[in-house]
């Protein structure tokens, strides 16, 4: 392996990394913020079905994000090389900086915005503008499909469930964490990809491969810095009982496993966060911490316009150097 793949290898496990500290919180912030689980037991669980998710299915995303916006596979190697390693550092440094301020940031955002700006910089590189379309779309309509899933759900629950039965502690302790279990694998199989496509768009690794690394490299991010995104989304947005974290979870769950299936890279971080502001919303606006949600809205939008531009930076640099 040449001195530029290898540091293309360390790059996207550095995503990957940065990719598990940040989005843990998505799996199982909403249990950690209904005290059902610690934050202990938090990591621990979605480490392993976060593997488990990126090993089986991780490798349908990967495809989209390592050759569907730019095909990297049809460049020359230098070239596709050079694009992978600046969009890779990029998504990277934007991860870390937005985990540092405890804001749950999309990783697919920024690893989109990143090779989309690395691929604009490079010059006469064919960008799939249609896949892009798609991909915006799906951003768009995910945190407002999953809000607008959470708000329902949790409605005919309370109609429905909770007018009728008493739910015990304990049954709702296992409940969230059987739907943490959910997210957490289809978070694994649909966000592997932004740590591991460009290695398999440059021909570095077999889709199989990329996703048993970035799955490690995801488990490494939860177990050492997880826990500061997780208190961010479990506990700031909104007071969460433990009927409406469960209900959060299943609305984001069933939302991102919709876009695996399809092959769309898709933000677990906005699913998880929509959903929370659905079931919120059930008790009026006066129960969403408006700060809060500033803060992560404006986020988002900076994304992938920030990791683009950095992306774009770091490929002038990595032209002069190399």
């Amino acid at each position: 392996m040449t001195l530029l793949g290898l540091l293309i290898l360390l790059s996207g496990l550095f995503v990957g990394w940065n990719l598990g500290a940040n989005d843990a919180a998505n799996a199982m912030g909403t249990a950690v913020g209904a005290r059902v689980r610690t934050i202990r037991e938090a990591v621990i669980i979605v480490a392993v079905f976060s593997l488990l998710g990126a090993v089986t299915f991780g490798h349908r995303v990967i495809k989209t994000i390592g050759s569907g916006i730019v095909p990297l596979d049809e460049l020359a190697a230098g070239q596709a090389t050079l694009i992978a390693l600046a969009a890779m550092l990029a998504a990277g440094v934007w991860l870390l900086w937005a985990t540092y301020l405890k804001l749950p940031v999309s990783t697919t955002h920024s690893a989109v915005g990143a090779v989309a700006g690395a691929g604009l910089m490079a010059g006469g590189v064919p960008i799939c503008w249609n896949k892009l379309v798609d991909i915006f779309m799906a951003w768009i309509l995910t945190p407002i499909g999953a809000a607008i899933c959470g708000y329902v759900l949790y409605q005919a629950f309370r109609l429905f469930v909770l007018r009728f039965v008493s739910v015990p502690d304990r049954v709702w302790a296992w409940l969230l964490t059987v739907s943490g279990m959910w997210m957490a694998f289809s978070w694994g199989a649909n966000d592997v990809a932004n740590a591991t496509g460009v290695m398999v768009g440059a021909g570095l690794a077999s889709p199989m491969v990329a996703s048993i690394l970035g799955g490690l490299a995801i488990v490494l991010g939860i177990s050492t810095w997880g826990y500061r995104v997780m208190e961010t989304v479990g506990t700031r947005i909104t007071h969460l009982l433990p009927p409406m974290a469960f209900v959060a979870e299943l609305a984001a769950a069933l939302n991102v496993q919709l876009y695996t299936l399809l092959g769309l890279p898709v933000s677990t971080t906005h699913s998880i966060v929509g959903a929370i502001f659905g079931v919120g919303l059930v008790f009026g606006r006066t129960a969403i911490d408006r700060r809060t949600a500033r803060d992560i809205v404006l986020a988002w939008a900076a994304t992938p316009v920030a990791a683009g531009a950095v992306s774009a930076v770091l490929y002038l640099l990595l032209v002069q150097i190399f």
